[in-house]
Order: C-alpha cells, then structure tokens, then sequence
C-alpha cells in the first residue's frame, strides 16, 4: 500500500483521537492534586536557539504560583547531550523566567544511569561540551576522550591536513588502556576526527596499540545517546543532529567491516529507554511537591514527529500492552536497575532516581503525545486539520517504522495551548 493511502487512512482514524481524550474521565471533579505529568521538549518549543518562545513563557507563568513552585509535575526531556543538567536548567530559568532545577531537566544521556555495568569499565567518550564532567556525573569512573587518543595517537587524525602532526610522534613509554565500550553523548565538532578514530576503536576491539583483528563474533559494545536526525535551531529550516552522525558511523562501518554496527543500547527520544526514566522521574518529583494522587496521564509536548511523537506514542503502545517490552533491553531488567540507582548524599540536585517508590509498581496508564507548531513540524493554514505524516523515516536504523505512530493525540499551535488544552482534558483549574 502506498504510503499516502496509508496516512489517509491513519488520519481518518485519527480525527477521533482529540474526541477520545476528551470524552475518557481522567477525572471527575477538579482536583488539588493533578494526576499528570507534563514531559516538555526543549528546542522548538520552549526556545529556538537562546530566543524563548514568548507563548511558551506565557505557559510558564500559568504553570507556576507566585513563589516559583510548579502546580503541576513538570520534567524537560531534551535530547541535548552536550551539557550538564545543571547547566541546561539555568539556562532554562533564564529564558522561561521560573526557577528551574537540574532535577526537573533530563538530558538524552540521563538514561546512562541505568546501565551500571558499564559504570566501571574504560569507555571512549565522544561528543562535545565537558564530556569528562558528564560522564562523572552519570557514573562513570574510568574514561578517555577523543582528544586524549589523538594525543597518544598524533597519526590517526589524517584528513584535515592543518592538524597532521608536524613532526613523528614519539614513541610512548606507558601502553595505552585498553577500551571496553564506546559512549556517544552527541554530535561532536569535526565529524571526520570521531568517525575515524571511533572506527579505529571499533576494528581494532579497543585495542589502539594493536592491528586492526578480523573477528565476524565481536563488537565493542556501543551505547548512543540522541538519535535525532534533524533538530530546530534559531535557522529558519532544521539542522543536521547526533542521528544524521550515527547514520554515517553505522555506513562507514559496514562498509569496511561487512555487518552492521550493533547498539547495546540507544538512548534519547524516541528510545522507550527515555520514557521509562521520564516516568520514574515524574514520579519522584510529584512525591517532593507533596502531591499524594497517583500520577495516571503523562503529557509529552513536542515539535518532531518523528521523536516526540514517535517516542510517546510508542511508550503509550508499550504502557497498553498485555506482554510490554523494549527493543533494547528487557524492561524487568531496566526497572531493576533504576532500582539499584541511588540518591548522592552530597549533591541533593543530583539527577538520580531513588530506590522507593518501587518502579516496580506501575501507576501510568497512558502517555499522550503533543505536537507543536513552533519547530520542525511547519504546518500550512489550518494545522489541525491539514496534518501530514512524514513519507521518508527520520528516525533511528534499528527502530521499525510504525506510521500510525507518528501521529500525535492532538495538535495545538504552541505551547501555551497545548498546556491550556491539556488542563481542560484534565479538569484542572491552573487558576488554583
């Protein structure tokens, strides 16, 4: 079936959703406690480039009471991963004009915390920003960057003929460590310099000392953060993302070696991974507001379809499924080890999830996808009814493309609507 007839069918079926919310009883009277949670996308919605949305600092002004404290459980999931959490909330703050904590921020590396195995192993980090403070943050204890190989390694970095090193490098005294896994927090600067030495790690199973080995049975195990192709800047159309260089590792890698690149796991919307911290967070901050109703509708706001409604709309498939599992890795497994994840005791901020409640125990019964007209998604006149589904796939390689998920529970043109529809789906007086 062609792929307009299939979106034309989707769409028909479609046009009831905004109904169904609607008519579903969240509940019933108003409440002082909201039984949802809002899960914000930052570029395209909140910002473009350092400019705020002005729509969307109206929403924040009708979020948040007169001493700054959120009135509804509220968490920014980003699939930036070139900064710090604490980082990105003031940055936050400063732009929405409310106060902002690097609790409430998940950046698309936050997920690492769920995978302690690799905790301790010598990982390469690439990316940009301070990636070694990332990776502390997260972690990790024993770590080496890009720079750090082209130091130790002057003759791996080629192509760019500037950097050639002038003179022969000289022989080192001490070996260099061997790497056991590679971390993509992002899309580095010079493209050329990561994909080459990246693969160099890979061909030669972290062994940088050594040849290139010929092994069909092993790989390296790789972990990607932010599998977006496309992201919305201050530009006027979208700019290349971390997906767009994990699309040209993944190439570059069959090509020499013959097989595909195999993740350990994929992070950042539309990953179920994120969803899965997101909740565990949301859950976290509405027991630190006081709240004691159970958290049951969560809200994920957004301008790309092919993440932020992929993403949601695939957990919501997950939350209503007799049998839910991930792609990337049992959720049983995931859930045990956000349970072994702990609070630091010396960094009360610290972006964490505590061992209590149980994740165990699962309260969120649905996940609603927003679509907003503010970033990649570009409408013409008459957005609500005019909404078209991308034909080609942005999303990442090892996830199968499922149309129908691609559209949102509904669309409104901003962020300060999407919040005033979703109070009005949830009979929750803002005003209170």
């Amino acid at each position: 079936m062609a792929v307009q007839s299939i979106c034309t069918n989707i769409l028909r079926a479609g046009k009831h959703k905004i109904a169904q919310v609607a008519a579903s009883k969240f509940y019933s009277t108003k409440q002082q406690d909201p039984g949802f949670g809002l899960l914000f996308d930052i570029d395209g919605v909140l910002i473009r480039g350092k400019k705020p949305i002005p729509a969307a600092q109206k929403a924040f002004r009708n979020l948040t009471r007169p001493d700054g404290k959120f009135k509804v459980p509220t968490v920014f999931v980003t699939n930036a991963g070139n900064a710090l959490a604490r980082t990105k909330a003031e940055q936050l703050s400063n732009a929405m004009g409310v106060e902002i904590t690097s609790e409430q921020v998940m950046m698309s590396h936050s997920p690492l915390r769920m995978f302690p195995e690799y905790h301790d192993k010598c990982v390469l980090l690439s990316g940009q920003g301070p990636v070694d403070d990332i990776a502390k943050k997260i972690g990790f204890t024993n770590y080496v960057t890009i720079d750090q190989i082209r130091n130790a390694f002057p003759n791996l970095d080629m192509v760019d003929h500037q950097r050639r090193p002038k003179l022969s490098p000289s022989s080192r005294s001490d070996p260099f460590p061997k790497i056991d896994a590679v971390i993509l927090f992002g899309e580095p600067v010079r493209w050329e310099t990561n994909l080459q030495i990246i693969i160099d790690v890979l061909l030669t199973h972290g062994k940088l000392d050594g040849p290139a080995l010929d092994n069909d049975d092993e790989q390296l195990p790789v972990l990607a953060c932010n599998m977006d192709l496309l992201w919305m800047s201050d530009s006027h159309m979208p700019r290349f993302g971390h997906g767009t260089f994990l699309h040209c590792l993944e190439s570059v890698y069959e090509k020499l070696v013959g097989r595909p690149l195999t993740y350990s796991a994929l992070m950042g919307k539309p990953s179920e991974v994120t969803y899965i911290y997101a909740e565990q967070l949301i859950k976290r901050i509405a027991g630190k507001m006081g709240f004691t109703a159970p958290i049951k509708n969560l809200y994920a706001i957004g301008d790309n379809p092919m993440a932020d409604i992929y993403g949601a709309n695939l957990f919501n498939k997950r939350l209503n499924s007799a049998t839910p599992a991930t792609s990337q890795q049992p959720w049983r497994q995931l859930h045990a080890n956000i349970r072994n994840i702990t609070t630091s005791a010396t960094d009360p901020n610290s972006n964490v999830i505590p061992p209590k409640p149980s994740p165990f125990i699962r309260e969120v019964e649905s996940c609603h996808s927003v679509l907003v007209c503010t970033g990649v998604y570009s409408p013409e006149p008459g957005y609500g009814s005019k909404y078209q589904i991308p034909p080609v796939f942005h999303g990442p390689r090892d996830m199968e493309f499922d149309v129908s998920l691609c559209v949102p529970t509904f669309i409104t043109h901003d962020a300060d609507e999407a919040v005033n529809k979703i109070t009005e789906l949830e009979n929750f007086d803002l005003e209170t």
